[in-house]
């Protein structure tokens, strides 16, 4: 049996486990299905790569987001694990080279997106892999409970007939006893081991502010609270505007969102990751898959649709399991906004038919045609073209895509890449015979290896240039040179958001839209946005409870550090102040007593609120315990 620690410790650098990631490591190797559910930073990529490294065959990760596909690609190949991703961005041909790599490579992870699951080439192939783990992150997209609903997650179930011995592990960080159930229905994952961990986060301590100047409530949190934070908010416009203001308060900021060049992003993302600024504003598009453990704070300086994304987006905070805060900040026109906004998410099915028409008019895509074609996606630009209200457009693609018809990745970015067509002894010559290009060719294959005649590799003509000593566009010029004359392909990079077809396409008048299926839809993240409102509002009972509670866990103690948990407990010592009064009173004409007989004179009191104002005056050197081990007034509150 292989020492499980052992692979924990070679790739990952930990001595041991969190609690139930080795049992649910121990389940699939034994061939049994597992639903994993931890919370957000609770380690559930472990759960899923570890069996995979102690065991034969490649790992296929189902998984809806390209931007977390790609972070997570990265993060195993710094681990010298070979992994892969199969999205919509990619040529046929690099496809065709990264399926081919699982069967006849050494790769041991390949992540693709739910809709890649019912191509025939992904279907040919993986009957000629050897698998040994199919795992499908963010499992609760399967169901229509969940918060982000995919119809696509539907198909793994007719995936997995392909390989009926192969185990599967569903995972998610947040999901109700609803999303749970259609998980292990919609999976058929019969017989499967559910390991659950507890939502609660110790060292969180969630609050909810109903402030009219919400800008001055966010200053003195963030100067409250030092270290890193992270302040959400809902439009791109807000992200500029917020951090602007935040530097001028004196606090380091930058602010991101999908809409920005990728650069951009980098650069925003490394410079708080590397704790040179404290502070990113942004939109949801940040966060997911970024490995910070020492964030302070998370600030939602806008309410989300949901307590699942909520929770989520607060989880970023105290990874290290040191102190941090969660904050809401909001006032009333927020809580009518959240309300109001979900009926604008839903505009009406002829938009919907008009938006998808326009599409295919855009893209010259005739009925039948198109399936999992990807195109560069302006929305501006569109909307202007066919004259299009931009916000409804905008929510009229969400429900295409919610619907199974076409996916729209707005934070798309992608490097350029190249990978060679010819083998060593045709490079060879090609070297020879075009010595001018001799030194160059040498450089790429010192900078990025032989995997370049093997897959694809991202490249930097930024970098190449550098090293080269050449600007940008002549480095370009050389690789379409050299592509030119089918040395090498090389495709430029793409910082646009992604617009694909998933399925071919259909006539607009007859496009099967589930309208029953979007109305449920429609009433439950009403019902959602209504529990968020009823969260943030709330005056009464700790936070860390609602939130639980909201995921079905009812057996859990107040957490003592949220806003509410601190408000009681101040509410108690000031209800107390007026007992302190009268044991002072009654120590000054009594003199010394046991503890036994002070607690047993005011026997009428309740407990926590005698202990309470004893501990205080204690505290605070009114009271002390003398060398008899009696209670005594100190010598300065006698005089």
């Amino acid at each position: 049996m292989i020492d499980l620690q052992s692979v924990l410790r070679q790739y990952w650098g930990y001595d041991a486990f969190r609690p139930f990631q080795e049992d649910a490591i121990k389940t699939v190797l034994n061939g049994i299905d597992a639903l994993v559910l931890l919370p957000t930073g609770g380690g559930k990529s472990v759960c899923f790569q570890v069996p995979v490294m102690a065991s034969e065959g490649i790992c296929i990760v189902v998984t809806p987001l390209i931007a977390l596909m790609k972070d997570q690609v990265e993060q195993l190949k710094r681990r010298d694990i070979p992994a892969s991703a199969i999205h919509s961005g990619m040529s046929r041909t690099e496809i065709d080279i990264a399926l081919d790599n699982c069967i006849h490579g050494n790769t041991k992870f390949l992540y693709v997106s739910p809709e890649r699951l019912r191509t025939d080439i992904m279907i040919a192939r993986a009957k000629q892999m050897k698998i040994c783990l199919l795992a499908i992150d963010e499992a609760h997209c399967i169901s229509a409970w969940g918060y982000d609903f995919r119809p696509s997650y539907l198909l793994i179930a007719d995936f997995r007939k392909l390989m009926p011995r192969v185990p599967v592990m569903a995972l998610t960080a947040t999901a109700t006893e609803e999303v749970r159930a259609d998980i292990l229905d919609k999976l058929e994952m019969r017989n499967a081991r559910v390991f659950k961990q507890s939502f609660a986060r110790a060292n969180l301590s969630y609050s909810a502010f109903a402030e009219e100047s919400k800008d001055r409530k966010l200053l003195q949190v963030l100067k409250n609270v030092p270290g890193t934070a992270i302040v959400y908010v809902r439009t791109r416009k807000k992200t500029r505007e917020l951090a602007d203001w935040l530097s001028r308060q004196g606090i380091s900021a930058l602010s991101y969102h999908a809409g920005l060049p990728f650069k951009d992003r980098s650069e925003t993302q490394s410079a708080w990751i590397k704790n040179k600024v404290r502070v990113v504003v942004a939109t949801n598009a940040f966060g997911m898959g970024i490995d910070k453990p020492d964030v302070r704070a998370v600030v939602h300086f806008d309410l989300p649709d949901n307590l699942e994304a909520y929770y989520q987006e607060a989880g970023r905070a105290g990874r290290d399991e040191q102190k941090a805060y969660a904050v809401a900040i909001f006032n009333k026109i927020d809580l009518e906004e959240l309300i109001d906004s979900v009926e604008r998410k839903y505009p009406p099915v002829e938009l919907l038919r008009r938006v998808y028409q326009a599409l295919a008019n855009y893209y010259k895509i005739a009925v039948g045609a198109g399936e999992l074609s990807g195109f560069d996606f302006d929305i501006q630009e569109f909307t202007g073209i066919f004259g299009l209200p931009v916000n409804e457009t905008h929510y009229a693609l969400k429900l295409l895509e919610e619907e199974g018809f076409l996916q729209l990745s707005e934070n798309f970015n992608e490097p350029s890449r190249i990978h060679f067509l010819v083998d060593n002894r045709e490079l060879y010559d090609f070297q020879i015979r075009y010595q001018e290009y001799d030194s160059f060719i040498k450089l790429i294959l010192r900078l990025y290896g032989g995997e370049v005649f093997t897959e694809y590799v991202r490249i930097s003509e930024t970098e190449l240039g550098q090293i080269y000593f050449g600007t940008e566009a002549e480095v370009i010029k050389k690789l379409k040179f050299l592509a030119e004359r089918e040395i090498l392909v090389y495709e430029p990079r793409k910082d646009k958001p992604q617009l694909t077809f998933l399925t071919p396409r259909y006539d607009a008048s007859l496009l099967p839209i589930n309208v029953f299926e979007i109305q449920k839809k429609k009433d439950r993240d009403l019902k959602k946005a209504q529990a968020v409102v009823r969260y943030a509002s709330h005056t009464q009972r700790c936070r860390t409870l609602l939130l639980l509670e909201y995921f079905n866990e009812f057996d859990a103690e107040e957490c003592g550090v949220c806003d509410i948990c601190i408000k009681n407990k101040k509410r108690e010592s000031i209800g107390s102040t007026g007992l302190a009064s009268v044991l002072i009173n009654y120590l000054s004409q009594e003199g010394p007593i046991t503890p036994a007989d002070l607690s047993r004179v005011f026997e009428n009191v309740p407990e926590s609120s005698f202990l309470n104002a004893l501990q205080e005056l204690i505290k605070e050197e009114v009271i002390r315990y003398d060398d008899t081990g009696m209670l005594a007034l100190t010598n300065k509150t006698q005089h």
